[in-house]
């Protein structure tokens, strides 16, 4: 059947566009950073260290970790904290009355003790290091408002009968990898974050003028790009929050520039460069203190910079029953091996989920033009050599597990795989079952 006339040239402007994304080499692109500090970052923290509470107490007590759900929201301001959401924890992390029964609330669900939550956020907010007037780990006020999860998202999610793990929530989710880095992680956001980690890691040994930063930051790189690799940076930013009020822009700058070439590569800084630091002046009040700080309002410092796309959703806070997280995570796992396996120099993957189904709606691969393999071949292989329903997911990369604080800064891709089962999602062994497989099909 021939396709219609309009149809064809659709898909010629589709194309012509896709020629002109792939030949274009020369450009610059900017990504950020923000650090542990940033008030956003603090709520992530606060967050995702409760995630952690629960998944230890779930193991002290005895429970099944796959029952555990947490979608837990935190705000921050000045020396307040609200912790809010929906749980279901074991026993230890809620209120019994004198007779040792669990108390229940006027709907019948069980009552959350505050007290190791409030001690959660008070040790988090701790370790950043407010000590401040405005925010201060041991003055703040903290609320929990957590209450039991919604029967009517359990009974879709939970597994029951013949009935397999359901997703947590419909949503989209991308996953992505560039040869651009040894991580397989866009240059930009790889050195914003680079930079804001080394710079945090100096003021908490209390290296030298170092000491005289506060903890909040962000960083910001604009990199250059030469036959499609990154071979520069033409602009750096970096305003970081600094405890010495009589500190100027040019002392910030002094202090912090060794250590934002430290994180460049040798040659990337030239004398082009311009740099920003602390543009306003000053940055003294910073952190909770200086703006409101919301769970997940900085997805795309979480993810890759804008370079490839995001779905929406936020991770930190988060059980893996939300595809939210397991599934960008299982994403960029897929996308890390299909480049790893020299199947490609890009790739972009995409799944998508419905509330209460266990299998992927849809699994789509862009190879950006790099691809060595089939695009739609490699859609059908992902899907067989990974089980992407959430059980699968959770069990292949081993997230039930109290692993999730340390990916609430400096983004949750383009880390080291740790021994305790952090970051699983980013190791590679996943390549010699892609090797095969393309092999074989």
């Amino acid at each position: 059947m021939q396709k219609p006339a309009q149809l064809l040239i659709f898909e010629h402007i589709g194309a012509l566009f896709r020629g002109f994304a792939v030949a274009r080499s020369n450009y610059l692109f900017t990504s950020e950073s923000v650090s542990e500090g940033h008030p956003d970052k603090v709520c992530d923290r606060i967050s995702d260290e409760i995630v952690d509470l629960v998944f230890r107490e779930a193991k002290k007590a005895g429970m099944d970790p796959s029952r555990v759900r947490i979608a837990c929201e935190t705000l921050a301001t000045t020396n307040r904290v609200v912790i809010a959401g929906e749980v279901r924890v074991p026993e230890t992390l809620l209120k019994k009355g004198k007779d040792g029964k669990v108390l229940t609330d006027a709907a019948g669900a069980p009552v959350v003790n505050p007290a190791k939550f409030k001690s959660t956020a008070r040790k988090a907010i701790k370790a950043i290091g407010y000590e401040q007037s405005g925010f201060h780990w041991k003055k703040a006020r903290i609320d929990v408002l957590l209450h039991g999860q919604s029967a009517d998202i359990a009974q879709g999610v939970d597994e029951a009968g013949n009935k397999d793990v359901g997703a947590g929530d419909q949503g989209i989710m991308f996953g992505y990898a560039s040869r651009e880095t040894p991580e397989l992680l866009p240059a930009p956001i790889y050195y914003a974050h680079k930079i804001l980690e080394i710079l945090t890691h100096a003021r908490k040994n209390g290296d030298g003028a170092a000491r005289k930063l506060g903890p909040d930051a962000k960083s910001q790189v604009t990199v250059r790009y030469e036959d499609g690799k990154p071979v520069g940076v033409t602009q750096i930013v970096v305003s970081t929050q600094h405890i010495d009020e009589s500190l100027s822009s040019e002392d910030v700058r002094r202090i912090i520039e060794p250590y934002v070439r430290e994180a460049l590569p040798e040659g990337w800084i030239s004398r082009d460069t311009v740099w920003h630091v602390n543009p306003t002046g000053k940055f003294v009040v910073g952190g909770p203190d200086g703006d409101a700080g919301l769970t997940g309002r900085k997805i795309i410092v979480d993810t890759y910079g804008g370079a490839a796309p995001h779905g929406g959703g936020a991770f930190s806070g988060k059980d893996p029953t939300k595809v939210d997280r397991s599934a960008a995570y299982a994403a960029r796992y897929l996308a890390k091996n299909v480049v790893a396996a020299g199947l490609a120099d890009r790739a972009t993957i995409q799944l998508s989920y419905a509330i209460g189904v266990a299998k992927p709606l849809s699994i789509y691969v862009d190879l950006h033009g790099t691809g060595k393999v089939d695009e739609s071949k490699l859609e059908k292989i992902l899907g067989e050599v990974f089980d992407l329903s959430p059980r699968g997911i959770r069990t292949h990369l081993d997230l039930n597990k109290p692993i999730y604080a340390k990916t609430s800064a400096y983004g949750h891709f383009g880390r080291k795989p740790g021994r305790d089962g952090s970051f699983s999602w980013e190791k590679i062994d996943l390549v010699p079952s892609l090797k095969a497989a393309v092999k074989a099909a």
